[in-house]
């Protein structure tokens, strides 16, 4: 009757064993680190580098745990808090020798202790939030302003190619701010120039004058379309934001909207303010210009004229000038995707980009009417421009399939298409405020959470022995079971623990034990029924599963509604409130009655049970049923 077969054994095990392997990693603690990364996109962080931080270290006299290249970052794992400021300030010392052109970030750091077996093994420590392990915060304030100027910019590029295409001839296109000012030399053609904007500018409202003898016809962004573009720039920094920091591994970062027109962006385990801000302002974005090939131009890229007006000077990657004009064709948000590949026929490294439909045709259309001359792609990082190529066109190009070659190597071509696809700020952003956690805070944070799950878990086991003797002590083992898979659930699953998981945590442990009292008082109504002793364990589970689920799934309920609407630590506690349910329903039902199977399912004449005293409903005299 209360046997279990095999396989639920073997589940329980399995269940143990894993849970030990995934929870493990998170006793081990975590070490003060140096990670040093590229600060540009040319530079790379290979064994040559690892080198050059190993001499720096050992000039320094610095004994490192562990010097590492993994990924595109040198990893440094030190004893303690000295050490790491000493190696932090020899390594920059020896990679940065010029603090106004850094060409490497070395960063202040966290690293798990956890071993290399388990590391194999793909176990790994929970992240931790920024109240718990400490880092930087920050408040970034996005230009709203900015945003409806570069829009009507994008417009005013596209009224001029929707009026040449319609054969709509004007006497001149200006942006004044957010509008755009077009000039008709008679009231026919403005007409017609009306009609253009009521059927392809939908964002945009109209008023014409008359000014002397031509017209005037000024168009803004309407009010619910400049509503909407802010919004869409705050979405874009957002995802811009979360595709930079993710692509560069920074591990859980908190990236979201406050207000209107603000960010939060939360870097946990990040200690140095400077390479946050770096890692926030490595953005790079494209623009597609034609070169300026007149006769000032070329004096201009030998040195010996001016450039000229309506023109600018970039440098290619070797070093050499080269005059684009200031128009814009494209750029990056009409990129959609950007992967590395190589040329069919040379087998050159290349950055292969994706247009979308608004790009194709504009690409298409400028590549037909200037065959023959040279178009320019520029990259801009951090404000500066570099010409990554500037290939002659030799014919049409349509499809919305571009390739980018000219003298890069495989990695500069994996790089420049990781920050490509990481696209461009929609509009500037300016932080207005920037908070440093510090990990001794972190630290202390950790061990009131610790205390407080470790004390409420102990209160609870002891009260279960004294009240329900041995049945309380097997509720006890399903209790730390149920903790040990919630921590190893959270570690697989890369969860970030808050300091309001923590109290979600220690809430779990009252509800999870609540399954166990209504299992145990269930059988004790059976005993005092008359039931004998396996028949009322047998009962007792089996008429306690109701009751358990329903009051589980109602609180689950409430759960999910708090991960759904919450955000910030509520988001942080419903997690470990959600999957601390589960947990305990498998723990305090599935795992418990494996247990009290185990020990008294042997027992085919079963006299009595360890569950403490069991009164008579009658008030009559107490049957003790301790064994």
């Amino acid at each position: 009757m209360n046997r279990y077969p095999v396989w639920k054994y073997v589940i329980i095990a399995i269940a143990l064993v894993v849970g030990g392997l995934y929870a493990l990693p998170n006793f081990f603690g975590e070490s003060p680190a140096v990670q040093v990364s590229a600060a540009k996109p040319l530079v790379k962080i290979d064994t040559g580098t690892l080198v050059q931080v190993e001499a720096a270290l050992k000039t320094a006299g610095i004994s490192a745990d562990l010097v590492a290249l993994e990924g595109n970052s040198i990893k440094v794992r030190l004893a303690n808090t000295d050490a790491q400021l000493k190696a932090k300030d020899a390594i920059q010392k020896t990679l940065v020798p010029d603090a106004a052109n850094p060409g490497y970030v070395v960063a202040l750091n966290l690293l798990s202790r956890s071993p290399a077996w388990l590391s194999a093994l793909h176990a790994s420590p929970m992240y931790l939030g920024l109240d718990l392990r400490g880092g930087v915060h920050f408040m970034l304030q996005v230009d709203m302003q900015a945003a409806l100027t570069k829009r009507a910019e994008s417009l005013s590029g596209d009224v001029r190619t929707s009026l040449r295409e319609k054969s709509i001839r004007h006497s001149g296109i200006n942006r004044n701010g957010q509008t755009i000012e077009v000039g008709f030399r008679d009231a026919a053609t403005l007409a017609a120039a009306k009609i253009v904007f009521q059927d392809q500018f939908a964002d945009l409202q109209t008023v014409d004058a008359a000014e002397g003898a031509e017209f005037k016809l000024t168009a803004s962004i309407k009010p619910e379309a400049a509503r909407r573009i802010q919004d869409q720039a705050l979405k874009q920094n957002i995802t811009t934001l979360h595709n930079r920091i993710n692509e560069l591994g920074v591990a859980e970062p908190v990236i979201q909207q406050q207000g209107l027109d603000r960010i939060v962006v939360q870097l946990p385990g990040v200690q140095d303010t400077a390479k946050a801000k770096d890692i926030l302002g490595r953005t790079a974005t494209l623009e597609v210009r034609m070169v300026d090939e007149s006769t000032e131009a070329r004096g201009a890229e030998a040195g010996t004229g001016m450039v000229p007006f309506g023109s600018e000077r970039y440098l290619e990657r070797n070093g050499q000038p080269v005059i684009v004009k200031k128009q814009v064709i494209l750029t990056g948000e009409n990129l959609t995707d950007a992967q590395p590949g190589f040329d069919s026929q040379t087998q050159e490294p290349t950055v292969n980009l994706n247009l979308d439909a608004k790009g194709t045709r504009i690409f298409r259309d400028v590549t037909r009417e200037n065959v023959g001359k040279r178009m320019a792609i520029l990259l801009f990082e951090k404000g500066k421009g570099e010409v990554v190529t500037a290939p002659v066109i030799r014919t049409e190009i349509g499809g919305g399939r571009v390739q980018i070659s000219g003298r890069m190597t495989t990695v500069e071509a994996n790089d420049t298409a990781l920050l490509l696809r990481a696209g461009s700020l929609a509009a500037p952003m300016e932080i207005i405020e920037e908070t440093t956690i510090g990990p001794s805070l972190g630290a202390e944070n950790i061990a009131k959470g610790f205390y407080s799950v470790t004390w409420g878990f102990l209160a609870v086991a002891v009260f279960m022995c004294l009240y329900y003797m041995l049945f309380g002590i097997f509720s006890s083992i399903a209790l730390a079971f149920n903790l040990l898979l919630l921590v190893a659930v959270l570690s697989m699953l890369q969860a970030t623990l808050t300091l309001p998981g923590m109290a979600a945590m220690a809430l779990v442990l009252g509800m999870a034990i609540d399954a166990n009292v209504l299992i145990n008082e269930r059988i004790r109504e059976e005993l005092r029924n008359g039931a004998s002793a396996q028949a009322a364990i047998h009962t007792g589970y089996d008429r306690a599963w109701a009751t358990i689920f329903d009051s589980n799934i109602t609180t689950l309920i409430a759960g999910l509604a708090l991960l759904a609407f919450g955000s910030g630590p509520v988001r942080g506690f419903a997690v470990v409130h959600c999957l601390g349910i589960m947990t305990s329903m498998f723990s305090g039902v599935f795992f418990s009655r494996g247990v009290v199977n185990f020990w008294y399912g042997r027992q085919n004449r079963l006299k009595t049970v360890s569950i403490g005293t069991v009164w008579r409903p009658d008030g009559g005299s107490a049957l003790k049923t301790e064994s």
